[in-house]
């Protein structure tokens, strides 16, 4: 994992920024909208069903990354910062993975027009965006200082 966030952070899309709660707000607004959207899609199209289920999760993560003040125009390493999140106990383990599974539905079902079933627990997503907005409405300053000094460390 450090090596993959060493290139990503060598690439000029992914960068420490300053933290930026009006944003974190924004993509958080973003995820809670796409959610409701993601209610009028099922039954229709998988291939909607899929980005849609994938950027409910997304906006809601990259809301987070916002907060701490980490850019990234690149869905694999928003990802590795997500795992590396994981390690840091910031989020819970295994939220990466679920990203990791939806973005390869979205892009089979998307770009490759494969149809693939979508499985959506609207329960467990809304739980996820809440999980999400709680971290972000309660993270320290002191703790994302820590997370972006060990982001320098490694990169």
């Amino acid at each position: 994992m450090v090596s993959k966030l060493k290139w990503c952070f060598r690439k000029r899309e992914v960068k420490l920024i300053e933290p930026n709660e009006n944003l974190s707000n924004e993509y958080l607004k973003s995820a809670e909208e796409t959610l409701l959207v993601l209610r009028d899609i099922k039954g229709k199209s998988n291939m909607w069903l899929a980005t849609t289920k994938y950027y409910s999760e997304y906006f809601a993560l990259y809301a987070l990354l916002m907060r701490i003040g980490i850019k990234s125009e690149i869905h694999d390493c928003t990802i590795e910062i997500v795992k590396f999140l994981e390690e840091q106990n910031v989020i819970e383990m295994g939220i990466a993975k679920i990203l990791e599974n939806d973005k390869s539905l979205r892009i089979d079902n998307q770009y490759y027009l494969k149809n693939k079933k979508v499985f959506v627990d609207y329960n467990n997503l809304r739980d996820l965006i809440f999980k999400i907005k709680e971290i972000i409405n309660t993270i320290t300053n002191e703790k994302i200082e820590e997370i972006r000094r060990k982001i320098r460390e490694i990169v």
